[in-house]
């Protein structure tokens, strides 16, 4: 297949079909961008608000003793790219839900937009819920400095040094980055649209199924330099396309493990020189095409036979973000909210 050029505008000094064709595809993707720029700096929770509520107390967890600006090796990380430092609800249950599960281990969350050094952290309600939790470090992220020292250095410095308009630059930054902080300090990644249930810290040099065609980086527990992260930054840029939903990410994955394992076609569960995919019910119980399931009222026995064999549920907001939820209802979400992040389930009561 054919790669795209590198820059769309250069199309426009062909013929004029094709400079039609092109603007159309600028508009689209703009109306497509805008659209999610829009959705993270208006939905969620609402901004004048920059303290908890009196409803939502910080839960009573021992103190912990953090580093003050570096991620801990071993960690469990979440990863913000763009320069949003205001969380959502789900955001917020996702390092809430961590947290409450491993109340031993370090939960570090690491935003591009956050300032450097010694500055305060911005006044929202999503920061004062998250400082509320002692395991929980908010960093951050420095694209240069944690990709220094990994084949993704180069990549990126050419990338900035040649800007051009890339239509899913954010999830490929996020890509990136989740295997290159993997690969330096070793630990385990989540995405922001994760509830934990219970502990992941039995898990090493871990991924999971999505399907029985793909696996998902989003969830990744890896060691510290390990050999098969390293190949997933080799491939990442020996065959970058940035024109291709996914590429970088759930099918970088997935070439990468069946050339590592030499197999032609994925399993169930597979297990080899090291490396575990685990079956789509560890984290991915119900697929991206059935996302709507998580605003249906269940009841507690398919609640529990649903998630028997769950470590923890990827809500697909890609799909989702947006969908009404009253936080107060059955809906299979919002009992997810009650049980496994009640310190953001208070708060969403206040506004949902």
């Amino acid at each position: 297949m054919l790669k795209p050029p590198g820059c769309l505008l250069r199309l426009l000094k062909g013929t004029p079909r094709q400079c039609v064709c092109t603007w159309f595809i600028i508009g689209f993707k703009f109306t497509f961008v805008l659209s999610i720029m829009i959705y993270w700096n208006i939905l969620g929770e609402p901004r004048e608000q920059t303290h908890l509520p009196v409803g939502a107390p910080c839960p009573h967890l021992a103190p912990s003793n953090l580093p003050p600006s570096t991620p801990a090796p071993g960690s469990i990380f979440f990863l913000e790219t763009s320069e949003r430092t205001n969380p959502n609800f789900l955001f917020m249950c996702s390092v809430e839900s961590a947290a409450r599960a491993h109340p031993e281990s370090r939960v570090a969350v690491l935003m591009k937009g956050l300032p450097g050094g010694s500055a305060p952290l911005p006044r929202h309600l999503g920061t004062s819920l998250l400082s509320c939790f002692p395991n929980v470090q908010l960093l951050r992220l420095d694209l240069e400095e944690l990709f220094d020292g990994t084949p993704l250095a180069a990549w990126h410095a050419a990338r900035r040094r040649r800007w051009c308009w890339q239509p899913y630059l954010l999830p490929v930054l996020s890509d990136a980055a989740r295997i290159a902080l993997l690969w330096k300090f070793g630990g385990i990644y989540l995405d922001t649209d994760f509830i934990v249930l219970r502990s992941l810290k039995n898990l090493t040099n871990t991924l999971g199924t999505q399907s029985r065609y793909l696996l998902n980086g989003a969830f990744l527990a890896f060691e510290r330099q390990h050999e098969f992260l390293a190949l997933c930054m080799r491939d990442f840029v020996a065959h970058y396309n940035a024109w291709v939903w996914g590429h970088q990410g759930p099918q970088l994955l997935t070439r990468v493990f069946k050339r590592w394992c030499s197999i032609r076609s994925l399993g169930d569960s597979h297990t080899c020189r090291g490396v575990t995919a685990l079956p789509r019910e560890a984290f991915y119980p119900i697929s991206w095409q059935n996302w709507k399931k998580y605003f249906e009222d269940i009841g507690a026995q398919e609640l529990a036979r649903l998630l028997n064999a769950t470590y923890a549920v990827h809500v697909w907001n890609k799909k989702s973000h947006g969908t009404h939820l009253r936080a107060t209802s059955q809906a299979l979400l919002a009992q997810l909210h009650a049980r496994y992040c009640p310190t953001t389930h208070e708060a969403m009561k206040m506004y949902l």
